[in-house]
């Protein structure tokens, strides 16, 4: 349970910090797509844009330096985020996934996976064992989260090559 926390500490740091570097790239461009993903006044979409994008980092941070916390608003960000996917898909809109840049790859059943897996590392990285393991097996496991993590981040594009071969 000691690499639990390492590999997951690792996943949820990378993927939060290439998620809010790519939305703050273009941050106008992930402002305009909330209201798909989130119907909310637009008075409001400013707002949520900013909250997201401050709170993806932090999360990132926090769980490098207090874990807990970082796991907390980790799980926090991705329940909101599955809800607001859902919601779309269940309202039938198929609004483009800016949670790694900008895309046209619609949201769908494969992005609410990919979040209850995070959500899953997050909760399991969050009552992991707080000690750390022996360094080389740290190393290894926070490799293990790291590569997990590019997966994550390029699964719409892993996706797209698949579909194509088959």
């Amino acid at each position: 349970m000691e690499y639990l926390r390492a590999v997951a500490t690792a996943l949820i740091a990378v993927v939060f910090a290439a998620s809010a570097f790519s939305k703050l790239r273009d941050f106008r461009g992930f402002a305009r797509s909330v209201p798909a993903l989130a119907p909310v006044p637009a008075r409001w979409v400013t707002p949520v844009s900013v909250t997201v994008v401050a709170a993806e980092p932090a999360s990132a941070g926090l769980v490098l330096v207090t874990a807990v916390a970082g796991f907390v608003l980790a799980t926090a960000l991705l329940l909101a985020f599955t809800v607001a996917i859902a919601a779309s898909l269940r309202r039938g809109r198929r609004a483009p996934c800016r949670c790694f840049g900008a895309t046209e790859t619609p949201v769908g059943p494969r992005h609410l996976v990919r979040n209850a897996l995070l959500i899953c590392f997050a909760v399991l990285g969050a009552f992991a064992p707080d000690h750390l393991p022996p360094a080389a097996g740290a190393v290894v496991a926070f490799a293990a989260g790291v590569v997990l993590a590019v997966l994550v981040v390029a699964m719409d594009d892993i996706a797209v090559v698949f579909a194509r071969s088959s």
